[in-house]
């Protein structure tokens, strides 16, 4: 059994949708999805949790590839309020939802074994690879991160996969320490920065898991679709994500994962025909 972890808000369907297709169509090790969402639309009203439509169209496409296979909602409202509400980086580079994988700790039955992934990564290869890594003197396995590890330490890291040894992380208080972080001191990367000035012992892995600027290699097992500079035909920053198919092809020139992709969008379709049936029988 491979346990991950995602985090967001309704928005992340599409990203959740891809992920998982690309996942269950390379692993052959069932999986429990774990994704923690939560209500903040006091701060923006698209702040809402992912609804449990959603959550069960993603247990009915995950179950189509392997009947072990689950996706479990956890609502996290009121831990995120208790831990993070109105704090100093509640608006930070990226959105709240970023910093619920702070919470894991906090959380009742999560496995002592779990990865976190990013919603903007797609899986080449089977990623229980990955998963069977022996972690058990660290408290995570991470990726440098490409521009980070250049400008602010070697070793900084890339909080978009993270394997996480939740048994360690309690004995020295990693989460608890990156909250607390959170809660104190203005952080430019919120969330990756906390985990990172918090750390007592990392493992650091090589780039095919979590590579972040090459979108075709071979040897790849995690594709990250994150803010990137691109230098042709002229240099600029994209943010271009998988299920953005046009753009995937036309400007990433990426077309490693038409097969989940192409699957995406045949769910994707029944998906939105089951929406437009409820409204009708409504």
């Amino acid at each position: 059994m491979i346990n991950l972890l995602l985090c967001g808000n309704y928005k992340v369907f599409d990203g959740a949708l891809t992920e998982l297709i690309s996942i269950t169509n390379k692993t052959k090790e069932s999986i429990t999805c774990y994704i923690f969402t939560m209500d903040v639309s006091r701060i923006k009203p698209d702040y809402t949790a992912i609804t449990d439509k959603q959550i069960d169209f993603l247990n009915r496409v995950v179950k189509s590839k392997n009947s072990k296979n689950r996706v479990i909602k956890i609502d996290v409202t009121a831990l995120y309020e208790k831990e993070f509400g109105k704090c100093k980086n509640e608006t930070a580079y990226c959105t709240p939802y970023t910093l619920l994988r702070l919470l894991a700790d906090l959380v009742d039955n999560i496995p002592d074994k779990l990865l976190y992934l990013d919603i903007d990564m797609m899986i080449a290869k089977d990623i229980s690879t990955l998963y069977n890594i022996d972690i058990s003197e660290y408290e995570y396995a991470a990726v440098r991160e490409k521009y980070g590890s250049k400008i602010i330490r070697p070793d900084y890291v890339n909080a978009g996969m993270l394997l996480l040894n939740m048994k360690k992380i309690k004995e020295t208080g990693l989460l608890e320490k990156a909250r607390n972080l959170i809660k104190t001191r203005k952080l430019l990367f919120a969330d990756q920065d906390a985990i990172y000035w918090s750390t007592t012992k990392k493992l650091l892995l090589p780039r095919i898991y979590n590579e972040q600027s090459k979108f075709n290699k071979k040897d790849t097992v995690i594709c990250h679709f994150c803010k990137r500079l691109l230098l042709y035909p002229y240099p600029r920053i994209e943010n271009f994500k998988q299920w953005q198919i046009e753009e995937v092809h036309k400007v990433l020139r990426c077309y490693s994962f038409d097969e989940d992709l192409n699957e995406y969008v045949q769910w994707k379709n029944q998906f939105v025909e089951e929406e437009k049936g409820e409204k009708i029988d409504a």
